[in-house]
């Protein structure tokens, strides 16, 4: 993907919204360890691929969903406290956020771009996270699944974050690592990147790339520095016009 293809896409942007878990965060191998943990005392027991293809993206109430139908008997009756306690523990103490997130977030400033999080995630996870990575000022605008009636992939949530923060949803660019959360952003009629460098990603960052732009992604991204890279190439063009 080249730079000038990145930037093609920026025109009109003026709102960035951003997936939490795996693109502000740098937490799904954290959750998802923990999540098969969990589901295996559900009597679920999976593979990393298919526990990543089922679940990433999607909001804790659309997990409970599936082991109330496919766990043992009364398995999901308390699965997310069990599975959000061993979770926490660790985001506590092991949390970091993704490379580069506070000098992107330094040049959407600079160019006068707003910028939210739109996650699955529960506002529990997503404030203890911020908090843990010491970014809790750099995000006032938070929303969550919790919010809506349906989470990722339908559009719901990016309707709604559309909505609060009184943007058409064509001038919306979202940031998303999960193929559910691209099609959900997508659905909501806004521009969408695919974004691959979370550590769950390391080993299959190409075939995760081409799920996320099957799914109706225009770019993924290796980096939050590619980003940048074109925010700066973007609004250098614009001064050169202007």
């Amino acid at each position: 993907m080249t730079g000038s293809r990145i930037t093609d896409a920026l025109d009109g942007v003026e709102l960035v919204v951003f997936d939490f878990d795996g693109v502000i965060a740098d937490s799904e191998v954290l959750s998802l360890d923990t999540l098969r943990d969990a589901l295996a005392d559900c009597g679920l027991r999976m593979p990393l691929e298919q526990a990543r293809s089922l679940f990433l993206g999607k909001s804790l109430a659309s997990i409970s969903d599936y082991i109330a139908c496919h766990g043992t008997e009364g398995a999901s009756d308390g699965f997310a406290d069990r599975w959000q306690n061993e979770l926490f523990q660790l985001l506590r103490t092991e949390l970091k956020p993704m490379a580069a997130i506070l000098p992107l977030l330094k040049s959407l400033d600079k160019d006068n771009v707003q910028y939210c999080i739109a996650s699955s995630s529960s506002f529990h996870r997503i404030r203890l996270s911020l908090t843990t990575m010491h970014l809790e000022d750099q995000f006032p605008n938070l929303f969550s699944a919790e919010q809506v009636k349906n989470g990722k992939p339908a559009p719901d949530l990016f309707q709604f974050t559309a909505e609060q923060m009184n943007m058409d949803p064509s001038a919306c660019l979202v940031i998303e690592d999960s193929p559910h959360g691209v099609r959900g952003a997508r659905a909501a009629g806004m521009r969408v990147f695919g974004f691959v460098a979370g550590a769950h990603l390391n080993d299959i960052q190409k075939t995760h790339g081409d799920l996320l732009l099957d799914a109706g992604a225009e770019h993924v991204l290796g980096s939050f520095a590619e980003l940048q890279s074109a925010l700066t190439n973007y609004s250098s063009d614009e001064r050169y016009h202007d």
